[in-house]
């Protein structure tokens, strides 16, 4: 089994210091107690922040940290200052990407200080991880404070697996485009070899950002980038199941609960708990309980409210304030509803034990849980797990990712106070027969979808990413595959290459009227046409016109739009075969709309084919415009000798008989070649390489799924093969 290196912000354990002695606690939060039983069943160690100031240490005191946390707990600390904690932690992390990320744009600073720190935080991650990392180990990097954290570790250790999961909501493209180092985010993240998201939404607005900013699309959530893919998947996170269903049973939380409930007496109890943040929802929440007591009236005296709120950032201004509007709101409500002997609101500001936790999610009648906005929220699966009698209700937000696996609780918008108001009051009614057999659906699922088969159905995943990735990795031409190709080519009599063009011998361009040969490939080309043994076909999309100018006086063969065409070099332009073009006339209408819709585009008219070129379209309009015009000229054409082909950027209409394959069996079947070598980039190329004898190298240019036996990362890979093969 490979190592396994959990990389976070802060560590499962934190060092503190009282009194000059140093003292190592576990820490608190969702991935760290998610997450600590699930490490220590590996080989594995977890690198993050210690939670104390490097400011507060010596020299010797970090290497006390180092030591024990290696030896008692396989932990490798990561130091960061004071300054580094205010610009990286509480500046850009705290204040750029979690208000925007949970869409709350109002709060959105934009401060370049405070990102040169965070690319120096994420720099200082990298240094500890290669004091303790491996070319064989996996790293699995959390969330949102370690962003560019991919790049810099792939830059060191080039062939390791890197997983990334966010475990915060990732923002449509309308938002995320707000950040103006959007591009420096994306391009690092793209990095690891598997990103992981909660929900499926999540996962669509990243590849959403990735195609409009980047330009990159996606083949079922894989992103291919040169020589690298990087695939992108939801994992929902899952909870400790069992140690919150059978907590429960514990003598120490049956005291507790026996205590609780002679405190909350018989009151219907609504139970509602959270880190004081404005992406929770609380305010609303509160506004929704007022409206509920006001519109039920009722239930006055009937029901309390538990309000915990555990304290959060509490020197950053907009919490401070959040908790006077809070405090203020709580007081208003027991001031207008309370009687002598009822309070609405039980309201309790600090952190609580984990045994008072549970206690009161078994108590609780209504779990009343509505964020703004939530990446997972595992409160609400915490709260189902520990309904071990499976009585209790479970209310809510659509808003949190968790909303997604548990269908049977009462969804709710957490900005509708009535809906909110309907549902408590339908939550305290619900017969006891329909709150178990909801529950039961919900636990059931939780149960099977635990913490554990979560992280190590990420792990699996990235394992399987990693080996189809060195299935594609091996197909790249080594050193000992270019001497046999070097050899074969010396040795042969008879020699044919077939060459596709755009991406191939040149760099792709969104400009097609840009893409002209440089003197570099005319020379070259030049080289290797003057032997008597080669015989070099150029088969591209472009028009004949095109391709004699460009060639001009490089004795050459070409095949012009796909196949449809052919001149040899002493010859004269001649179609493959007859064909009718009336067709167009049923076309070009439909092609000159989506010109109209789809701005950037344009179309090209050819002697055998239209095409409709989209290089210079919004990416993501791009993307939906082309699947609606292909399906369009599918159901056009039905009755038509017609074919539609989509090329790099383009869809072109031709003869359905009309592709490279056809065109290339012209020379393939002339003689016996002892040296055949087809290399090209498009899907069009595709149509030669499955038609090539076993002999035969085919080549194809970019870490694509191909009918080619090889691959070469750029056109710069095969200007340089070409080379070597001129000068022999």
């Amino acid at each position: 089994m490979k190592r396994l290196l959990i990389v976070s912000n802060r560590l499962p354990v934190t060092v503190d210091k009282k009194n000059g002695e140093l003292i190592f606690k576990q820490s608190v939060g969702g991935l760290a107690t998610g997450l600590s039983s699930f490490y220590k069943s590996y080989d594995s160690t977890w690198i993050g922040w210690c939670g104390i100031s490097s400011d507060k240490l010596t020299e010797e005191e970090k290497e006390f940290i180092k030591s024990k946390l290696i030896k008692e707990y396989r932990c490798y600390p990561v130091f960061l200052s004071n300054k580094d904690l205010e610009r990286y932690y509480e500046g850009f992390c705290n204040s750029t990407i979690w208000p925007l990320f949970h869409g709350f744009t109002q709060y959105t600073e934009y401060n370049k200080n405070n990102w040169n720190r965070y690319k120096e935080v994420n720099q200082k991650f990298c240094e500890s991880i290669m004091e303790v990392a491996e070319s064989e180990d996996t790293i699995w990097i959390h969330d949102y404070h370690l962003m560019i954290l991919p790049k810099l570790i792939r830059e060191k250790l080039p062939k390791t697996s890197i997983g990334f999961f966010l475990h915060i909501p990732f923002p449509s493209f309308e938002i995320y485009r707000l950040l103006p180092w959007r591009k420096d985010i994306l391009d690092n993240l793209l990095e690891s070899d598997l990103v992981g998201f909660h929900i499926s939404d999540y996962s669509r607005h990243f590849l959403s950002s990735i195609l409009r900013i980047c330009g990159y699309e996606n083949i079922d959530g894989r992103v291919f980038m040169g020589d690298h893919y990087c695939q992108i998947d939801t994992f929902p996170m899952g909870i400790d199941y069992d140690k919150f269903s059978k907590i429960v049973e514990v003598e120490n939380v049956q005291k507790k609960i026996e205590e609780l409930s002679q405190k909350l007496g018989t009151y219907k109890t609504i139970f509602s708990i959270d880190r004081l943040d404005y992406t929770k929802g609380i305010l609303e929440r509160l506004e929704a309980y007022d409206y509920f007591l006001e519109k039920y009236p009722h239930y006055k005296g009937k029901v309390e409210l538990v309000l915990v709120t555990v304290p959060s950032r509490i020197k950053v201004e907009h919490y401070e304030n959040l908790k006077c509007r809070i405090d203020e709101y709580v007081g208003k409500i027991n001031g207008k509803h309370g009687k002598v002997n009822w309070t609405p609101i039980r309201y309790i500001s600090r952190y609580i034990s984990y045994y008072s936790l549970v206690s009161l999610y078994h108590l609780a009648d209504v779990g009343l849980i509505t964020p703004l906005r939530d990446g997972m929220n595992l409160i609400a699966k915490e709260f189902i797990a520990s309904k071990n009698d499976g009585k209790g209700v479970l209310i809510i937000s659509e808003m949190a990712g968790s909303s997604v696996e548990l269908g049977e609780a009462l969804i709710v918008n957490p900005n509708d106070k009535e809906e909110i108001a309907n549902s408590i009051k339908k939550a305290l009614e619900m017969p006891a027969e329909e709150q178990i057999d909801r529950n039961k659906s919900m636990q059931k699922r939780l149960k099977k979808y635990n913490v554990t088969r979560w992280a190590e159905d990420f792990v699996e995943k990235l394992d399987e990413v990693k080996i189809n990735q060195k299935e594609l990795g091996v197909a790249l031409i080594a050193k000992e595959i270019k001497n046999k190709l070097l050899s074969d080519y010396k040795a042969a009599k008879y020699r044919l290459f077939l060459l596709d063009y755009d991406g191939t011998l040149t760099p792709f361009s969104k400009v097609p009227s840009k893409a002209s040969p440089d003197e570099e490939l005319k020379s070259t080309l030049k080289n290797i046409a003057k032997d008597p043994k080669n015989e070099v076909v150029i088969i591209s999309g472009r028009d004949k016109k095109t391709l004699e100018e460009w060639f001009e006086g490089i004795p050459i063969n070409f095949v012009a739009e796909h196949g449809g065409q052919i001149k040899e070099k002493e010859g004269e332009w001649a179609l493959t075969e007859p064909m009718e073009q009336d067709w167009k006339e049923k076309v070009l209408p439909l092609l000159e709309l989506y010109v109209d819709r789809t701005p950037g585009s344009f179309i090209e008219t050819k002697e055998l084919s239209l095409v409709w070129h989209y290089r210079k379209v919004n990416p993501e309009l791009a993307s939906i415009r082309s699947k609606e015009l292909k399906l369009a000229l599918m159901h056009l054409t039905a009755n038509l000798d017609i074919g539609v082909m989509e090329g790099n950027k383009v869809i072109e209409i031709k003869n359905v008989n009309v592709n490279k394959g056809r065109a290339a069996t012209r020379w393939l079947t002339r003689r016996e070649w002892d040296f055949i070598i087809s290399i090209g980039d498009d899907i069009t190329d595709e149509d030669i390489f499955k038609i090539l004898p076993e002999n035969a190298y085919s080549i194809k240019v970019g870490i694509f799924p191909s009918q080619a036996k090889y691959n070469i990362k750029t056109y710069r890979g095969v200007r340089d093969l070409l080379s070597e093969l001129s000068e022999l």
